[in-house]
């Protein structure tokens, strides 16, 4: 028999998260069957079950690989120098979470954001889903207070700034914004970085008389 590439075997999972996603963004987690999922992702029971027991397996796999992404990304600025300015940054990782997971709902809209939403309300029921969710949170965590320190380093802030505190708080607005997107529409990550840039430059200007 012929052995199955990693390659293949990654692709099939890939392609069984990305449909759970679809199914859960579009109607939500208890109201999406497993026969949802199998049928928006055009495969037999067996093959979907060979890599997930069901959707508790399955939003906890979502929620780790989307996150790992944002940690990858984080990670990535790091090691540029300097690294790129929130106002680049975090329109940056929203656009990789696009270009990643580009699929829509009906009426256009990008399934992400409302996935979000989802996986929110989940873990308030669900203690193993908040602890998978807090233990990627604090990776993201440590992963933007990296990039705070080489802003340090690089002159971009002071040398006391709180890098903890700033990671708080640049994830909070990117939660924030995806919010938004999900809720109103009608913004894109282009707008986050103008207004993120709009702000950092707030008391830089001189008022005119």
């Amino acid at each position: 028999m012929a052995r199955v590439s990693q390659e293949h075997l990654d692709a099939r999972r890939r392609q069984i998260l990305d449909a759970a996603a679809l199914c859960f963004a579009r109607n939500g987690f208890h109201a999406t069957s497993m026969q949802d999922v199998l049928k928006e992702a055009d495969l037999s029971a067996g093959a979907v079950y060979r890599y997930f027991s069901g959707k508790d397996q399955l939003i906890s796999a979502i929620v780790t690989d989307v996150l790992d992404t944002v940690r990858g990304t984080f990670e990535q600025a790091a090691q540029e120098s300097p690294p790129p300015t929130p106002d680049v940054l975090i329109p940056r990782t929203l656009g990789r979470m696009r270009e990643l997971r580009p699929a829509t709902l009906d009426g256009g809209q990008w399934m992400f954001p409302r996935l979000m939403i989802q996986v929110w309300t989940e873990t308030t029921r669900s203690p193993e889903l908040a602890a998978v969710l807090e233990e990627g949170y604090l990776k993201v965590r440590a992963a933007w207070a990296k990039v705070v320190e080489k802003y340090k380093d690089a002159g971009l802030m002071p040398a006391g700034a709180d890098a903890d505190a700033m990671a708080r708080t640049m994830i909070a607005l990117a939660q924030g914004f995806a919010a938004q997107m999900a809720l109103f529409g009608g913004v894109s990550e282009q707008t986050l970085g103008d207004g993120l840039r709009a702000l950092m430059a707030l008391g830089r200007t001189t008022p005119e008389a």
